[in-house]
């Protein structure tokens, strides 16, 4: 909220029209000479080629999972096969004009899309280019088996690695291009600029928009299309990605060098069906899918309505639209009308659709419409077409032997290894995400915060042991701001954006000193957008930048369910490591502010594979925490107490570090040493436990241990069993509500790992299985150092003469479990 653009009432109260710009349908004109002379007699028959060639393998895995054979090969296919069979025009029409450099990201219907894309990548790159990419992808194991056939040159060969290495991984073979780990529905190849493809409808549109702020904040070159369906236009994070790339202040507030908006064209591939109904008519109201452009900007996203079943008119738009995004003047909508004569998977038998309807569309059949374009103008003959389709044959077949051996192309060995859990995370150090300097406004030493900084204490002590004011201490939020400025200043690829990141510097104060300090391109506030946040993060992230995003409040994570759970978690394993995930999520744990806005959500997270998840509850864990975070190349969900941002070191002596350093991934911190009882916490309850362990010393002599945890997943152990074992009585308290907590799954652990040395049970003391009530009523939902007292009084360790405020008992936890309370 940049104070320089003022709010004028004398303009927004003005009366008048607001008039709506033409949007093109279906505009261009066919002229064969014109045609010829643009494109040259070769492209065009390449376009023919590549149309052939998709409509082949689809052709092949549709008999595969039909009928079990093709070509009298036999096979099983178990998985699922989502063909585009109809839409092979749109496909190679988008990626003609394409280079390598430009991306394509897609949905799960996207084989012909891959194939497209990299057979465009492959006539544009030279023959030893192409060559160090396919011996050096995956150590060249894709390349070993095809290049045993004969080609005549490297793009020869380069057809057979590319058909075979997504065949491969449609079969879920070692030998696919992401090991099989992604699938019919995530395969892609990053090297031809054919990025991840999304099983989950709409996926990919907020992703592609992070790729695009890649390209844009870091002066890549290339456009980035996001293809996806019609029906996506009912998603949220396609309209969330859409007003994310559509952010006025590209143009008002950003660097003039940096070059406008994100180069990002939505694609949707306009086949008039979902799964969840005919959108033209039924499920939608829009008419012509083109008209939402005008819903978004004055320029209506420069929206227009492209025939698909033409490869030319299509390759005319893009290329059209590329200058467009390449002058910084996007976003971009194209409604690519086209059919799928398929179903929306082979078991449908099309049950929804007339065979009238489809007789129309097979009739006018851009595969046998262009063939007929070709031979109308003499560029292509009847045999040469016949003949170009029965090599087509002979390749498929081929591709398909070598797919479904299992000595050729074997599957991972997942059962006798740690194949896929050891793909789960990279675990790679990596300080910066590319060489070059940072651009910054400030030198560290002449930001403003890190001067105020210099005159507070590290630590929350005094010279005489005196707690220090608040305002006189490096507290919390300093030590996350002191983390976030160092890697901004060492690694050029940092952007943080989100909710309110830069002109209040943050809602929490965190960011306060970012602003004076960072240029826009690499701090900017979003829209309230929280899927599109988490989404341009996951896309920033795996083209190789490196992202803090910030979700205001911990509950807002369930508006970024798909982003969080599906995306971000997943592309590290599915793309068999090729992708990194160099991304922190920053989300505050609140309090004070009622039902929605105070929970705890560190189980939904630590529950979802491939997510790395900190909680700090100290200044100098936060600060070594999120520089390890930022120092590494996994996606990792931060949480924050707001009950925290001002508190003081209380532990560490001297305080808080000025210089760099980090915390041990995983590693739990001893904050009390004791000897009766063990108390693990996670959060802001750390302190809870220790007023706790105060008075348990003080008035009944029992010395409590207190560890906080700091790390949710990875979490090591040993420090923790080596605790109880010393103990034998534990008790787990934190401020996420008790059921379902992740302090059920550390006392799981500590029951198997520790059973043979504890003296009591298990006890876990969370917040109240309630919705979270206002501010005045919170110390009867969060847990209270009496509630810990009460429940090791009544479970562990009765103290004399002590008497409980609140009921603890056994009884009482069967009462509020049947009751769901």
């Amino acid at each position: 909220m940049p104070k320089n653009l003022i709010v004028d009432p004398t303009v927004v109260r003005k009366p008048g029209v607001l008039k709506i710009k033409d949007i093109p349908l279906n505009q261009y004109q066919p002229d064969p000479g014109r045609e010829a002379a643009r494109y040259g007699r070769e492209t065009l028959q390449r376009v023919y080629h590549d149309m052939l060639l998709i409509r082949e393998f689809e052709t092949m895995l549709d008999q595969i999972k039909r009928q079990g054979a093709y070509q009298g090969i036999k096979y099983n296919h178990a998985g699922p096969a989502h063909l585009s069979i109809g839409q092979e025009a749109s496909a190679v029409g988008t990626a003609l004009p394409l280079d390598v450099d430009d991306f394509i990201f897609g949905s799960h219907r996207s084989h012909g899309e891959i194939l497209a894309k990299c057979l465009s990548a492959i006539d544009k790159l030279d023959d030893g280019r192409l060559m160090d990419i396919m011996e050096s992808y995956l150590g060249g194991r894709i390349l070993r088996v095809v290049e045993k056939s004969e080609h005549s040159d490297p793009k020869d060969l380069a057809i057979d690695f590319v058909i075979y290495g997504t065949l491969a991984e449609i079969f879920a073979r070692e030998n696919g291009f992401n090991m099989g780990l992604g699938g019919s529905m995530h395969a892609f190849f990053a090297p031809f600029g054919s990025m991840p493809n999304n099983a989950i409808v709409g996926g990919s549109g907020d992703i592609s928009v992070g790729a695009a702020l890649f390209k844009r904040v870091n002066h890549k070159p290339g456009i980035v299309i996001a293809n996806i369906g019609d029906a996506s236009s009912g998603c949220g994070p396609v309209w969330e990605g859409i007003m994310l790339s559509a952010m006025d202040q590209y143009r008002t507030l950003w660097p003039e060098e940096v070059g406008g908006a994100p180069p990002i064209l939505f694609n949707f591939i306009n086949n008039f069906y979902g799964m969840g109904g005919q959108p033209e008519g039924e499920t939608m109201g829009f008419g012509v899918l083109a008209r939402l452009g005008a819903g978004v900007n004055p320029e209506n996203m420069h929206a227009e309505r492209v025939d698909g079943y033409n490869p030319l008119a299509v390759a005319d738009a893009v290329e059209r639209k590329k200058h467009v995004l390449s002058e910084g003047r996007g976003p971009v909508l194209l409604d690519t009308v086209t059919y799928r004569i398929s179903g929306h998977s082979p078991s449908d038998a099309s049950s929804y659709r007339t065979k009238e309807e489809m007789a129309l569309w097979e009739e006018a059949d851009c595969i046998v419409s262009y063939g007929a374009y070709l031979q109308q103008h003499g560029h292509q003959s009847a045999d040469d077409q016949n003949a170009a389709r029965e090599r087509l044959v002979e390749r498929m077949t081929r591709a398909l032997e070598l797919a479904i051996s299992p000595d050729i192309s074997p599957r991972m060995e997942t059962m006798k290894t740690d194949a896929i859990g050891g793909m789960m995370f990279s675990n790679r150090r990596q300080e910066k995400m590319e060489d070059r300097e940072p651009e910054v406004l400030l030198s560290i030493e002449d930001n403003p915060r890190v001067q105020s900084n210099k005159r507070k204490s590290r630590s929350a002590y005094g010279e005489n042991g005196e707690m220090l004011p608040k305002s006189k201490v490096i507290a919390y939020r300093d030590a996350i701001f002191e983390a976030v400025l160092h890697r901004f200043h060492e690694d050029p690829t940092l952007v943080a954006f989100g909710e309110e990141n830069r002109d209040w510097g943050g809602a929490f104060a965190v960011y306060r000193g970012l602003t004076e300090a960072i240029p826009y391109h690499r701090l900017f506030n979003t829209p309230i957008s929280e899927g599109a946040i988490a989404g341009a993060a996951t896309g920033y992230a795996l083209c190789g930048g490196r992202v803090v995003a910030e979700l205001m409040y911990g509950d807002f994570m369930g508006r970024a369910g798909d982003e969080i759970f599906n995306q971000m978690s997943k592309w590290q394993a599915m793309s068999a490591g090729v992708l990194t995930m160099p991304l922190v999520l920053r989300v505050s744990v609140g309090s004070k502010y009622g039902a929605q806005h105070s929970q705890d959500w560190t189980s939904i997270v630590a529950h979802i594979p491939g997510l790395k998840v900190y909680f700090p509850a100290t200044p100098y864990d936060a600060k070594g925490m999120l520089n390890y975070a930022l120092s590494h190349t996994d996606p990792v969900i931060f949480f924050e107490s707001q009950r925290l941002y001002d508190m003081g070191e209380q532990f560490e002596p001297g305080g808080v570090p000025e210089g760099y350093y980090e915390i041990e991934e995983g590693e739990p911190s001893v904050k009390r040493e004791g000897s009766d009882l063990t108390i693990i916490t996670i959060g802001a309850t750390l302190y809870r436990a220790l007023e706790a362990a105060d008075i348990l010393e003080r008035e009944y002599g029992v010395s409590a241990e207190v560890i906080d945890t700091r790390f949710i997943n990875p979490l090591n152990y040993d420090r923790i069993i080596r605790s109880v074992e010393k103990t034998g009585r534990v008790l787990l308290s934190s401020d996420a509500v008790e059921r379902a907590s992740f302090l059920n799954t550390i006392a799981a652990q500590i029951g198997q790992l520790a059973f043979d040395h504890l003296d009591g049970p298990i006890v876990i003391v969370g917040s109240r299985n309630w919705i979270t009530p206002a501010a005045e009523m919170e110390e009867t939902f969060f847990p209270q150092a009496s509630w810990l007292l009460d429940a090791i009084n009544e479970r562990l360790l009765p103290l004399p003469g002590y008497k409980p405020l609140t009921d603890q008992t056994e009884t009482e936890m069967l009462r509020r479990n049947r009751l769901g309370i």
